[in-house]
């Protein structure tokens, strides 16, 4: 099983869950966020984009290592991985 954690500006569209556990048979990253998707459908516009692929300022982590360098949405998840959705943020 794999645990997704999402920060605060996501939450209204997790229905209200910092924290989801998803599908025990996820095997990549990917696969964990579309049961993720399955299970709170808005989330995929918020992640992705309208060709599938992860928004360029969402940043997604396994433990402390970005997807960006262990293999995309292909990297690898171990039982009780945890994926961490960072969502960058800017201002001045």
């Amino acid at each position: 099983m794999a645990r997704v954690v999402l920060p605060g500006p996501l939450l209204l569209d997790a229905g209200g869950h910092a924290r989801v556990d998803v599908a025990p048979q996820a095997s990549t990253v990917g696969e964990a966020l579309e049961a993720l998707f399955a299970l709170h459908p808005r989330l995929r516009a918020r992640i992705f984009d309208e060709q599938g692929r992860l928004r360029p300022h969402v940043n997604v982590f396994v433990g402390q290592e970005s997807i960006r360098y262990s293999g995309g949405l292909s990297t690898r998840l171990r039982d009780g991985a945890e994926i961490v959705v960072l969502p960058a943020v800017s201002g001045g």
